[in-house]
C-alpha cells in the first residue's frame, strides 16, 4: 500500500495548487461542461464492440516509461477504429506521465466514452473532469471512505458522469454504495504487486448483479478475454500490453481480430 500511500499525499498537494490556480468557477466555464456524457454502461452492453476499454498510458510507478513518445490522436483514433468500446486516459503527471490536456486532445478526436485515469480523492476533481471532456470518473476503494465514495458518485452522477469503483478484493465489497453501476476489479495485489486473472474469476459470483462488470489488469491473450466475457464481464481495462508497442493501436486491431475469431469458433462448435 506504500505506493498508494504516496501517490494520494502527491495528489493532495497538487489539487491545492490547481485550486488556487483553476477555480471552480473557471472550470465551469469550460466548453464540456454543459454538454451531454457519453455512456460508458451503454457502450459495454452493445454486443457489436469488443468491450475493451484501451488506455492510453506513457508509463507506470512500478515500470518507470513504458512508451514515452506515443501518439495520441493517432493511438486514440486507432483504439477506436480497431473496434474498442472505450477509451480510458491517464491525466495523473508525476506517476503515469499523463496530463488534464491529453483527455481534452482525446475528446476532440473521439466520440466514445471516455474514462479519466486518476486518483480521485477531493471534489474539485470529479468537477475538473467534467471540465476537461471526461464521461466517466475512476473512484478506487482502496483510496477513499464509502462515505467519500458516496459523495464523489453523487457529484459525478449530478454532472452526468458516470463512475467506475474499482475494487482489489473481496474486503473491499462493502464499498459498492447503491448508485454505483460499474464496478471494476483490478487484478493487481497493491501490496506484492504481483498480477492474476483469477482475482476477477473467483469475485465475480460477489459482485453486484445489477452492476456491469470490468476486469483490470493482466489481459494480454485474447482467450483470457474470452473467458473473462463467458463469465460475465462486460469491460476489460487494457494499457500496458497495448502501450508497450511502437504502435499501440495497431496490436488493439489484431486483438480485437483475434478475440472475434474465437468467438466465432465457439458459436460454429456450439452449433
Amino acid at each position: 500500500m506504500d505506493i498508494l500511500q504516496e501517490i494520494i499525499a502527491h495528489k493532495r498537494k497538487e489539487i491545492e495548487e490547481r485550486k488556487s490556480l483553476f477555480p471552480v468557477k473557471l472550470l465551469e466555464k469550460s466548453i464540456y461542461f454543459n454538454s451531454t456524457p457519453v455512456s460508458l454502461k451503454k457502450y459495454l452492453s452493445r454486443n457489436d464492440l469488443s468491450g475493451i476499454i484501451a488506455e492510453f498510458k506513457r508509463k507506470s510507478p512500478s515500470k518507470g516509461f513504458i512508451n514515452r513518445y506515443a501518439d495520441l490522436e493517432r493511438t486514440t483514433i486507432g483504439y477506436m477504429q480497431a473496434g474498442a468500446s472505450a477509451l480510458s486516459v491517464l491525466t495523473d503527471t508525476n506517476y503515469f506521465g499523463g496530463k488534464n490536456e491529453d483527455l481534452t486532445l482525446a475528446r476532440k478526436f473521439n466520440f466514445c466514452p471516455i474514462l479519466r485515469k486518476d486518483f480521485t480523492v477531493d471534489e474539485y476533481q470529479v468537477i475538473e473532469a467534467k471540465s476537461i471532456g471526461a464521461d466517466v470518473i475512476l473512484l478506487i476503494a482502496a483510496a477513499l471512505t464509502k462515505d467519500q465514495i458516496s459523495a464523489f458518485s453523487k457529484l459525478a452522477q449530478g454532472l452526468g458522469m458516470e463512475v467506475l469503483l474499482e475494487i482489489h478484493g473481496e474486503d473491499e465489497l462493502d464499498k459498492v454504495v447503491p448508485g454505483i453501476e460499474i464496478v471494476g476489479v483490478n487484478n493487481r495485489n497493491l501490496k506484492t504487486m504481483e498480477i492474476s486473472l483469477k482475482t476477477s474469476l473467483n469475485i465475480f459470483s460477489k459482485l453486484p448483479t445489477e452492476a456491469i462488470k470490468v476486469s483490470e489488469s493482466g489481459i494480454s491473450k485474447p482467450s483470457q478475454l474470452v473467458e473473462l466475457k463467458d463469465v460475465g464481464y462486460r469491460g476489460f481495462l487494457m494499457g500496458e500490453f497495448f502501450m508497450k508497442h511502437s504502435r499501440p493501436e495497431l496490436v488493439c486491431s489484431s486483438f480485437v481480430r483475434e478475440v472475434k475469431q474465437l468467438r466465432k469458433e465457439a458459436v460454429a462448435h456450439e452449433a
